[in-house]
């Protein structure tokens, strides 16, 4: 029986298969020859059905009607369309033509057969009209059903979590391609639960296990763009605990701007891990200091700086300058936002300025030429254990280039600075830290000088997607099988999406009265090696470490302690003091910090720059620790936390001034 089975399926295999290699002309032929017979066949069931005997066989009037009816059913069929219809994507839009048109043959039937006086008794249209459509949509139904069971083979298998309009345009959508084949939907709603959808029965979440075990699901895709942010990781840690794969597909924002589709699939992002639903911008804070003005950012290229010209390029300045000393980078950005700024309509000017910031003179020219209003200082390394290795550069650019573009723009007479600090420039334990403090310390020194530009600081953690940022190292390290490098099992880190973090740079900036230092709300810390389990967990693998009482398994996915990198700290704080006030934005707090003298600062900086200039790191590491940076290198704490790191307003050679931040 077996055998006749495996035969019967071959066969069909090799008829499908000559079928859909017939040039369109003769796939039409075909349909049409069958249509004609399964016309006549039906017309002649119909009739044995209603007289109960092929009597009427040998009758051959009875024939007569079917002349005409047989080419006008097949012209109306012609007429709506059925036979350009590509049978493999037939639906239910076929189903109702096939209807149609047989209607409108039994009509035939019954007009012809009345003029003509041939013997057709009356109800044989009406069982003529159900035999046909059965018949007619049924074995295009059937070769489509042949058609994606033969394709299927080899397609990944495919849950769909929502069966809403989003979900039924997806399993559509899938259908059609060649990649994924949809077997079921998932859904929270209890009404849903065990009803047929486009064909695929509706799943309770709660019988995944049964879903993966049994119907062999190999990915989970989420079609849900409307969801929350809080939704669907609320979907996400459920789905945690299986070994497979999910997607998803983009979101409602990119659906309806028409920066993607629905049939658009992709992994899922560390935004639906770590992100936060973002609170609304305050239109009046985001213009202040952009709208109808020459907007100059340093650092263009990079991963804030370039984001930052995205959002600036929406608000309608008059002029937007693209600092940036990388010539790859400045270009990169440069053909972005020409893009952009077709796309949206607008006709700003760019001005592409290859420079660093480290060149005083060439900074200052730039923000005269083009009357520069309003300053983004995005420029600095920021790599920790670059700028570890290369102490000396990391001065130059992340202090004297602050210094140098703090210095332009006052000169130039700007009305707006604001610069782009860091959480680790609060009790720092590396260089790159430190020199970051240092620029701190630059915009609050010559802030309490002159009132011409008002200087303000920006702090805020690691963001999300940044260039160096752990998780494209962890998506590398995960496709290529592993291990994934975690520095610390404790090691954690505060996160925000390169977006989120430029526009509430943008708003900070427009509060500014001048020194203020502001702190973006971050969040919770989250804890690295949780992050990469997650990832591992949600990309259908399972996660393994030395330090697990289990062996590994086959395609675990290793997690391996490489310990802390040169100066990498387990923590990272936003605040130096404890204290923050709030402002007019609910994520934005101003802090109450130290700053220095003038005459202090240059000294200091006196130091810095004949250490520079002798090539003499470590000199530069003592003038970094003497100076009320809080700067402790690595090798001299010990189990540093939050709670236990120096506090640099209680340091012996702290010379510190309290400024309250602006409100």
């Amino acid at each position: 029986m077996s055998t006749k089975v495996c035969y019967l399926l071959v066969s069909q295999m090799r008829l499908l298969n000559f079928l859909l290699h017939l040039p369109r002309q003769q796939k039409r032929v075909v349909q049409i020859t069958l249509d004609s017979l399964i016309i006549l066949s039906c017309y002649a069931l119909a009739m044995f059905l209603r007289l109960d005997s092929w009597g009427f066989v040998a009758t051959v009037e009875t024939w007569y009607v079917m002349l005409p009816v047989i080419p006008m059913t097949i012209a109306v069929f012609a007429y709506l369309g059925l036979y350009l219809a590509v049978l493999r994507y037939i639906g239910s839009q076929a189903i109702t033509t096939v209807l149609i048109g047989v209607v409108c043959s039994a009509i035939l039937i019954f007009m012809v057969s009345q003029a003509f006086g041939w013997f057709v008794p009356r109800s044989v249209p009406a069982i003529y009209a159900l035999l046909a459509t059965a018949a007619l949509g049924g074995i295009r139904l059937f070769w489509r059903g042949i058609y994606l069971q033969a394709t299927a083979a080899g397609k990944t298998r495919v849950a769909v979590y929502g069966a809403g309009a989003s979900g039924r345009q997806v399993v559509a959508s899938l259908r059609n391609g060649h990649e994924y084949e949809p077997i079921a939907f998932i859904d929270d709603e209890q009404s849903l639960h065990g009803s047929t959808i486009s064909g695929l029965k509706v799943f309770n979440p709660k019988d995944l296990h049964t879903l993966i075990e049994i119907n062999r699901a190999e990915v989970i895709l989420l079609a849900m763009p409307s969801s929350t942010l809080e939704q669907r990781q609320e979907i996400l840690a459920r789905l945690e605990t299986f070994r497979i794969q999910v997607q998803t597909i983009p979101g409602m924002s990119d659906l309806v701007a028409g920066r993607a589709t629905v049939s658009d699939i992709r992994a899922v992002s560390v935004d639906d891990l770590l992100g936060r639903e973002p609170v609304p911008p305050q239109q009046e804070l985001l213009s202040a200091n952009i709208s109808d003005k020459v907007v100059m950012v340093t650092g263009a290229g990079g991963s804030i700086g370039s984001e930052l010209c995205r959002q600036i390029l929406t608000l309608n300045p008059k002029r937007l300058v693209l600092m940036e000393q990388s010539e790859y980078a400045l270009y990169q950005i440069d053909q972005d936002l020409q893009t952009l700024r077709t796309s949206i309509g607008q006709n700003i000017e760019l001005v592409p300025v290859l420079a660093s910031v480290q060149h005083c003179k060439r900074t200052e020219a730039a923000m005269r030429r083009f009357k520069v209003q309003t300053v983004y200082h995005a420029a600095a390394y920021k790599h920790v254990p670059l700028v570890e290795a290369n102490v000396v550069e990391g001065v130059r650019n992340n202090v004297f280039g602050t210094l140098h573009a703090v210095e332009a723009a006052i000169s130039a007479e700007v009305e707006a600075f604001i610069m782009v600090s860091t959480d680790k420039a609060v009790r720092p334990t590396n260089v790159m830290g430190a020199t970051k403090r240092m620029g701190e310390l630059i915009c609050q020194a010559y802030a309490r000088i002159q009132n011409k530009t008002k200087l303000s600081m920006v702090r805020f953690g690691n963001v999300l997607g940044s260039s160096g940022s752990v998780i494209p190292l962890f998506s590398s390290q995960i496709h290529d099988g592993g291990p994934v490098t975690v520095t610390h099992p404790e090691i954690t880190r505060y996160f925000m999406t390169i977006p989120e973090a430029a526009q509430l740079v943008i708003q900070a900036g427009a509060m500014a009265k001048g020194g203020d230092v502001f702190v973006l709300d971050m969040g919770k810390p989250i804890r690295i090696v949780d992050l990469a389990r997650r990832m591992i967990s949600l990309s259908g693998q399972t996660s393994w470490s030395a330090e697990e009482k289990r062996p590994k398994e086959p395609g675990d996915i290793e997690i391996r302690f490489s310990g802390l990198r040169p100066g990498e700290k387990l923590y990272e704080e936003l605040l130096i003091d404890v204290s923050a006030a709030p402002t007019r934005h609910p994520r934005i707090m101003t802090a109450s910090e130290g700053s220095l003298e003038i005459n202090e600062l240059r000294s200091i900086l006196q130091g810095l720059r004949e250490a520079s200039e002798q090539q003499d790191a470590a000199r530069i590491r003592d003038i970094l620790k003497s100076a009320p940076t809080g700067y402790m290198p690595q090798s001299d704490l010990t189990n540093a936390t939050p709670s236990q790191g120096p506090d640099d307003t209680t340091r012996p050679n702290a010379k510190l001034h309290l400024v309250k931040g602006s409100s």
